[in-house]
C-alpha cells in the first residue's frame, strides 16, 4: 500500500510548476540551503542548453512546513517560470484574440504522436509542454523532503554517471565505500564522473556530437547506503521494493532500462559468479560481494542499493529528426526546440530524486510512524532486529 504520494502539475513554459506530497510524517526538518542545492544540481552538467541559465528555480514552500519543520499535512511547492511572459499568448488559458500558430509536426521518440492520438489533440504544443523533462524540477523539489526524512534515519542517497555515448566504464558497476563523499565528487565533475580519465573523454565527446548536431544518451548509477533489510516483500508483484525502484526510475523521460546490481552484466556468468555467497569468520555470517545491487526476492537485503539505468538521447535534434505533417500528410521535419546534446548528468540527479520518493514511500508503508521520531525507532529497532537474528544465527 502507498503511503507517500505525490502529484505535480504544470507546463514547460507556463507560469509555474506545482507539486504536493502527500503523506509526511510531522518533525522532519528542511533547510532553505538544501532544497536549493538539489535544484541546483539538477541544471548543471556539460552538455545542457542555454535554459539552464535561466530557470533559476526559487521554491516556493506553500502548504504542509512551519517554522522550517512539517506538520504532517501534505506539503505544497511550486516553481515559477522566469520566461512566463513570453508564452503568455501561446499557452493562454481562454481564448484570446491573437492568432496563434499550430505546430503539426511530431518529433519521433517523443510522446508527441502517441499524445495527439490518445488525447485527440491537434497541436503538438498541447502534448510536448507537459511531457517536457523540465517537470522533474519539481519531482526534485518534492524529493528533498523524503531525502531529509531518509537522512534522520541514517540513510544516503548518491549518484554517478558511468557512461555518455560510447564512452563507458567497463564492466560490472562496483559499490562506493563513502556513499556521501563520492556523490560530492561527482558534483565537481562537468560530466559527474568519478573517473577522471574517463570524465575526460565523455566531455570531448559531447563537444564531438554538439559539432555535429547530435544529442547523446548514456548511463547512471543510483545508490542508496543505510536501507534496512526487509523492505518490499516477496508475496505480492507489487508490493516488492524493486518492482518499486525500477518503476520509479524508468519513469523519468528518456530513460530506456533500468537494471538492479550487476542486472546489465549477469546475464553472461555462471551461476557461481552470480550471486553473493555468505562467508563466517569472527564477525559472524557476511557477503564479500554485493552483485544483487541489495536487492533479493524483491526485499531489501541490508546491502547497498544500486541500479543503473540507460538513458537514450533526447528526440529533439539539430535540424529535427524525419516526421511528417498532420494537416498535409506531407514528409516534412520534427518540430526543433531549444534541447540539450546531453543532459545524462542531469538525469542522475532526477534518479537521485526518484529514489528518495520511492525508498521513503517503502519506509514509510513498511515500518509506519507518522512523526520522524517514530519512523526513526521502527528503523533501528528493525535494524536490531535483523543484527540479532543473523548473529543468533552464525557461529564464529
Amino acid at each position: 500500500m502507498q503511503r507517500l504520494r505525490f502529484l505535480t502539475a504544470g507546463e514547460s513554459h507556463g507560469p509555474m510548476l506545482t507539486g504536493i506530497l502527500d503523506g509526511v510524517p510531522a518533525g522532519i526538518v528542511l533547510e532553505r540551503e538544501a532544497l536549493a542545492h538539489q535544484l541546483a544540481r539538477r541544471r548543471h552538467g556539460h552538455g545542457r542548453s542555454p535554459r539552464q541559465q535561466l530557470e533559476q528555480d526559487a521554491l516556493e514552500i506553500v502548504g504542509g512546513v512551519r517554522f522550517g519543520e512539517t506538520t504532517g499535512a501534505p506539503v505544497a511547492m511550486l516553481l515559477r517560470n522566469a520566461e512566463a511572459a513570453r508564452w503568455a499568448e501561446t499557452l493562454a488559458v481562454w481564448p484570446t484574440s491573437s492568432e496563434v500558430a499550430r505546430k503539426t509536426v511530431p518529433r519521433p521518440g517523443h510522446a508527441d504522436l502517441p499524445g495527439l492520438i490518445k488525447y485527440g489533440r491537434d497541436d503538438v504544443r498541447d502534448i510536448l509542454e507537459r511531457a517536457s523533462a523540465r517537470e522533474t524540477a519539481m519531482r526534485v523539489a518534492l524529493s528533498t523532503v523524503a531525502r531529509a526524512l531518509l537522512s534522520a534515519c541514517g540513510i544516503t542517497i548518491g549518484s554517478d554517471v558511468v557512461g555518455i555515448g560510447d564512452v563507458e566504464h567497463d564492466g560490472p558497476i562496483d559499490d562506493v565505500a563513502d556513499l556521501a563523499a563520492a556523490t560530492a565528487r561527482a558534483d565537481t565533475s562537468p560530466v559527474r564522473c568519478l573517473d577522471d580519465a574517463l570524465a575526460a573523454r565523455m566531455v570531448e565527446r559531447i563537444d564531438l556530437a554538439k559539432k555535429a548536431g547530435e544529442t547523446l544518451g548514456g548511463r547512471f548509477v543510483v545508490r542508496a547506503h543505510g536501507v534496512p533489510p526487509g523492505l518490499g516483500s516477496h508475496t505480492q508483484w507489487d508490493r516488492r521494493l524493486s518492482t518499486r525502484l525500477v518503476a520509479a526510475l524508468s519513469s523519468i523521460q528518456a530513460i530506456k532500462a533500468v537494471a538492479t546490481g550487476d542486472g546489465h552484466d549477469i546475464g553472461r556468468v555462471p551461476g557461481r559468479s552470480a550471486h553473493d555467497a555468505f562467508v563466517v569468520d569472527d564477525a559472524g555470517a557476511r557477503r564479500t560481494s554485493n552483485r544483487a545491487g541489495g536487492l533479493e526476492g524483491g526485499m531489501s537485503n541490508g546491502e547497498p542499493i544500486r541500479l543503473v539505468c540507460t538513458m537514450k538521447p533526447f528526440s529533439t535534434v539539430p535540424g529535427g529528426l524525419p516526421s511528417f505533417d498532420l494537416d498535409s500528410g506531407a514528409a516534412d521535419r520534427g518540430l526543433v526546440e531549444r534541447s540539450d546534446v546531453c543532459a545524462v548528468p542531469a538525469a542522475a540527479i532526477v534518479g537521485e530524486a526518484m529514489l528518495c520518493l520511492a525508498l521513503a514511500d517503502a519506509l514509510l508503508s513498511d515500518l509506519g510512524g507518522d512523526h520522524l521520531d517514530e519512523v526513526r525507532a521502527h528503523v533501528e529497532a528493525r535494524r536490531a532486529a535483523a543484527r540479532a537474528f543473523v548473529a543468533a544465527r552464525s557461529t564464529p
